[in-house]
């Protein structure tokens, strides 16, 4: 009897031992794990919702946010690429579960293990970004602390770059929608990969740990999962309906649809509580403290191939930073409605410029004219000088409006330049001779004093200049160092066909190129054209020679006397402005 009870008791303590040992190798349960939860409008950062919120917790894989968002620090500032070949570290390739199969010493673009660390999460592809930024885990956990207090996450210390357990790495829910805030607003053109289903990773193609919660939850656009015996299941998620945006995490899920049914609760109550029209203010940009906000000195191993679109090399980590500049702060709201009204101004200007320039004069006689005379803004008529027929005058007026638009200052007839002298030949107005005025001041012209010259019209000048039947411009005088304006007055016409147009001469001098802007129904149309693309590209077309030539279907409005380089440059320029261009050689 005693031995079959003695046979018995060994019995039950086996059976006690082997389901010791059986709990023992399972996953622990999350239900123990302390919870957390926050809610913000992620448009102003306003607290909707908080428990246990400023609690320091696991985060888990919610650490790879941080990584990520220093990838794309390193990105913006052009010490990576996403093309950059990062060489695999024995630590980042020892990594447990999720993984990505990397090996140690094999070399993959920097962007196969964003999409990894981001989608999959694997904990080597986050460990093997971290390696190639500072060199080792605790450098990369240091610059990842730092950066953290930057944002304003007070209560989180990382020790590593995927989450993984470690003593002190500790954060809070609220500390990490402060770091999804950040991620959204700091980097818009990566944060599409949070919201990726599956994605090519180079080795493999990875499904995104999210994506139940993205499918479900309308809106749902990321952003990150994590999971850890010590953390239990935590999510932090964003979504946005009708231009409200919220964001919220959770910490100590149960299980994976536990944790999404309360993050679909708590993103329900912030939409119901965060106001339609809030006024959007986006987070200030981190200031760093210390060298670890830039990447440190590195080095390129030479032995590896370029690759096509990026810097293609592995980058040497050299713990010898030199200097920490302060990134520059981003222009705030206020700013760049403040700018875009200026443009708008600058616009306005312009249009109104080209407006009173190109618009001809009202005819003698009528209303209009008799309106702008009481103004000031027309003159009488006067009686053309004795011997001067009425037809073989220039309309020097609207040709003066013109040029002065264009930043050309015409001198009268009675008020000679100093240094010039014009002997007018018989049925010729006087020739005026104006320095172009130098781009830094218009409207103001230089003439050089110290090399006075004097020309004759009856010799230099032709009295008749048949524009029409004239292929090339006519040479243009210089004056000194200056560029002179030639406004000559055009002989009575041999034909009743409208002459061709010269409104600006420039100097050739191996300036055989050209531009056109268009064919327009009357010269009227492109000279307006072209006094409009000068105006705007004043810079590119400051020597170019504005030419109105009649053609069988119109008037084409080119600029004439640019080089090749100039005719191309300012077609460029043109086309973007989605402004037709053609270049027109020699």
């Amino acid at each position: 009897m005693a031995n079959l009870l003695g046979h018995y008791v060994r019995y039950v303590l086996l059976v006690i031992s082997f389901g010791l040992i059986s709990a023992c190798s399972q996953p622990q349960s999350a239900g123990a794990v302390p919870y957390a939860a926050y809610v913000m409008d992620a448009r102003t950062g306003e607290t909707l919702f908080a428990e246990n919120a400023d609690t320091r917790l696991h985060p888990a894989s919610l650490t790879k946010m941080m990584t990520l968002y220093i990838t794309f620090q390193e990105i913006e500032k052009g010490n990576l690429s996403l093309d950059t070949m990062i060489t695999i570290s024995a630590n980042a390739a020892a990594q447990p579960p999720s993984r990505l199969g990397l090996k140690t010493g094999q070399k993959i673009a920097l962007r196969y293990l964003i999409r990894a660390a981001a989608v999959k999460s694997a904990n080597d592809a986050a460990a093997a970004i971290g390696d190639a930024i500072s060199g080792s885990p605790a450098k990369f956990g240091e610059r990842m602390t730092k950066t953290a207090k930057a944002l304003g996450m007070k209560n989180t210390t990382f020790k590593n770059a995927n989450g993984l357990t470690a003593k002190g790495h500790l954060s809070t829910a609220h500390d990490m929608s402060i770091l999804g805030r950040h991620l959204f607003y700091d980097f818009p053109q990566y944060y599409n990969i949070f919201s990726r289903r599956s994605t090519d990773a180079g080795l493999a193609t990875v499904n995104n740990t999210n994506r139940r919660f993205l499918d479900a939850y309308k809106g749902a656009d990321g952003i990150k999962t994590g999971y850890t015996d010590a953390a239990g299941f935590n999510l932090t998620a964003s979504a946005e309906r009708d231009g409200v945006r919220i964001i919220a995490t959770v910490f100590g899920g149960k299980s994976t649809a536990d944790r999404n049914a309360k993050m679909a609760k708590l993103l329900d109550l912030g939409f119901a509580k965060a106001p339609a029209n809030a006024q959007t203010n986006a987070p200030a940009a981190p200031v760093m403290e210390g060298a670890d906000d830039e990447m440190l000195v590195s080095q390129v191993d030479e032995s590896l191939p370029e690759v096509e679109g990026g810097a293609g090399k592995t980058l040497r980590v050299a713990m010898n930073p030199t200097s920490s500049p302060r990134p520059l702060a981003r222009p705030s709201l206020e700013d760049a409605n403040a700018a875009a009204t200026v443009v708008a101004g600058l616009d306005a200007g312009i249009d109104a410029a080209l407006n009173e320039a190109t618009t001809p004069p009202p005819e003698p006689g009528t209303l209009e004219f008799q309106a702008a005379a009481l103004t000031g803004q027309a003159e009488t008529p006067t009686e053309p000088a004795e011997g001067t027929p009425d037809d073989a005058l220039v309309d020097t007026a609207g040709i003066a409006a013109a040029l002065a638009e264009a930043g050309v200052e015409i001198a009268l007839a009675d008020e000679e330049p100093k240094g010039l002298t014009v002997t007018a030949a018989a049925n010729v107005q006087p020739v005026k001779l104006v320095a172009a005025p130098r781009p830094q001041k218009r409207n103001k012209p230089i003439y050089d004093n110290t090399a006075a010259e004097t020309l004759s019209a009856a010799a230099d000048v032709t009295p008749v200049v048949d524009m029409a039947a004239t292929s090339e411009p006519p040479a243009e005088p210089v004056v000194g160092d200056e560029t002179v304006e030639l406004v000559m007055a055009q002989a009575e016409p041999q034909t009743t066909a409208e002459p061709q147009v010269v409104t600006r001469v420039s100097t050739s001098g191996g300036r055989q190129f050209g531009i056109n802007v268009g064919s327009f129904p009357t010269s009227y149309d492109a000279e307006r054209m072209l006094l409009q693309v000068q105006l705007r590209e004043s810079a590119t077309l400051a020597l170019g020679l504005r030419k109105v030539v009649q053609r069988k279907g119109g008037w084409e409005a080119n600029f004439m006397g640019l080089t090749e380089d100039e005719a191309a440059l300012a077609c460029r320029k043109l086309i973007a402005r989605n402004i037709e261009c053609g270049t027109i050689g020699s």
